[in-house]
Parts: C-alpha cells; sequence; structure tokens
C-alpha cells in the first residue's frame, strides 16, 4: 500500500499544478430568450400577446413576452434607427457567469461589464466574430413558475434561435470551440449543400440550439434578414397549433410542411417580418443529408 500511494504521488507531481486545479468548463445550459427592434410596438403586442397568447412580463426592454419562466422575447422600438435588420441579440442560460466570463476572457474573447438585476439574475453581453450580440443570463435562483394562460399559450419552449452566418469556421471556433456547443443536425435544400447548422448547447442534458444561417446575400433586404434571423417554438403537434392560432385570430398564410429536418413546422411572421417558426419536437420522418446526434427536445411545463 505504502508503495502504491508512492507511486501516485509522484504521478501527481508531474502533473503541472495548472492541469491539477482546472476547474470544470462552464456550460451553457438552455436558450434563455432573444431581443428584436419593432416599429409598431402595438402590433407587436398583438402579435405576440394575442395571437401567440403569450402573457407579458418584466424586462429592461419596451416589451417582455415569457414562454416560459426561465425564456423570453423581448421588443425594443425601432425609432429612426435605419437597420434592415431587426435582432438585437440572442441569450443563453448558464449556471456561473463569472466562471464563463473567465473562460473567454482567457480564450480572448472581450466581454461586457457583468450586469446584476434586482431580483438578483446576473448576465453580461459579448460580440460573437460577426459582431452579433450575445447575452449570458444566470438566474440567482430556479426562477419561481409565472402564470400563463393555457387556454390561449401555444408554446412553452423557444427550442432554437437562428441568425446569417458568413464565415462558418470563425464561429465554430466560438460557439463549438471556446463555448463547448456540438452539431445537432445540418443540411441545405440539396443533399450535397449545407445551409444550416444545428449546433445544440454544451451542458450534456441541453436539446435546446442555435442555427446557422448560410449562404445568404450580403445585400439581403429586411424580409430576406427576417426569415434567417428567426425564432422556432416547439409544439408537439402542428395541426393542433394551426387551430388554436386561428382561434386567438391569426389568419392563415402558409401551410405547415415538413421540413428538410424531418418534421413538421409552420412559419409565422411578427409585424416586422421576423419569422417564429413552429415546429415538432421530433421527426416524423428521416431527416436529409445527416442523422441527428444529438437528443431531440420536448415540451416544458
Amino acid at each position: 500500500m505504502k508503495r502504491l500511494l508512492s507511486i501516485l504521488a509522484a504521478t501527481l507531481a508531474c502533473i503541472p499544478l495548472a492541469a491539477q486545479e482546472q476547474p470544470a468548463k462552464p456550460t451553457i445550459t438552455a436558450v434563455a430568450g432573444i431581443r428584436l427592434l419593432g416599429a409598431d410596438l402595438e402590433k407587436s403586442r398583438e402579435f405576440y400577446g394575442k395571437e401567440l397568447g403569450l402573457l407579458e412580463c418584466r424586462s429592461d426592454a419596451a416589451l417582455c413576452f415569457q414562454v416560459n419562466p426561465r425564456q423570453k422575447i423581448e421588443l425594443n422600438f425601432l425609432g429612426r434607427e435605419k437597420t434592415q435588420n431587426r435582432l438585437v441579440f440572442v441569450a443563453f442560460e448558464t449556471r456561473n457567469t463569472a466562471a464563463l466570463r473567465q473562460s473567454l476572457t482567457q480564450a480572448g474573447i472581450q466581454e461586457g461589464d457583468q450586469i446584476t438585476q434586482p431580483d438578483g439574475t446576473k448576465f453580461f453581453e459579448v460580440l460573437d466574430p460577426e459582431d452579433h450580440a450575445v447575452r449570458f443570463v444566470e438566474y440567482f435562483r430556479p426562477p419561481l413558475s409565472t402564470k400563463t394562460d393555457r387556454e390561449l399559450q401555444l408554446s412553452t419552449e423557444i427550442i432554437h434561435v437562428g441568425y446569417v452566418v458568413r464565415d462558418r469556421t470563425a464561429m465554430d471556433h466560438f460557439y463549438k470551440n471556446v463555448l463547448g456547443f456540438r452539431i445537432y443536425w445540418h443540411g441545405g435544400m440539396k443533399d450535397d449543400e449545407t445551409s444550416w447548422v444545428d449546433m445544440q448547447v454544451s451542458d450534456r442534458h441541453g436539446t435546446e440550439w442555435i442555427e446557422y444561417m448560410l449562404n445568404v446575400s450580403p445585400n439581403a433586404d429586411q424580409h430576406t434578414l427576417g426569415v434567417m434571423n428567426h425564432i422556432a417554438l416547439g409544439v408537439p403537434d402542428i395541426k393542433a397549433a394551426k387551430a388554436h392560432l386561428i382561434k386567438n385570430g391569426w389568419k392563415p398564410a402558409e401551410e405547415p410542411k415538413i421540413g428538410r429536418d424531418g418534421k413538421w413546422q409552420l412559419n409565422l411572421y411578427d409585424p416586422d417580418e421576423t419569422r417564429v417558426e413552429l415546429m415538432e419536437f421530433t421527426p416524423t420522418q428521416k431527416p436529409c443529408c445527416a442523422e441527428y446526434t444529438g437528443p431531440h427536445p420536448g415540451p416544458k411545463q
């Protein structure tokens, strides 16, 4: 036994101290939400509040809608800002913002100041390699369940957010190498092309993802950017979701269809042409282009 302990001590002595004390890499556990710009916030309230049935919540944004206690869709007033892009930032949840900030600093990524809100929630923001703002949120305690209107609310989970990506290599370094995201699926309109790359959050229990929208023209107009910079809400049954929308006052503009990923989906558009994609949690047929490599999401209560 003494000889075994001596060997173990000698082995540990050969390992650099930094390696012995290396903390676990902080993980991203979920999509926390998205913030957009709206030219007419009353029209935005009609769409998100009435047609999607989401209740308003508190936030530092002009409008906030709760999808579930941990996920929000927020809007600020566009005002005189001259931009075709309505995306302000995407947000992800982490358990430890301080550790994540340190990890990003070590990776050479400059992060903003950490803000602590009155309820103890902490957050900070960074710019990804293509200058998209990304917010990381740490809740002080598990958010209390907030009242929802089950008669009106269409979905209880944001399953992914997507936005335009032009340099996949640079974005992979940020999301995959630094933050630890992992590929969930990829595909395109043709089997031999890649137009979308789905990267699930790094936590091994996480199922939500960010979607790279590739091959988009640098001169894309507001409508095209609204299609690409989008939100996806999970639903268990797309046909029931369509009936629910009509009951809430939505007037059909598109019909449900099965996407290239094998999942039923239905595209809606808010008053600023940002796409809100309703998507079933699991595929009903084999996807094109690649197999899924991670677990599928499910409804949150």
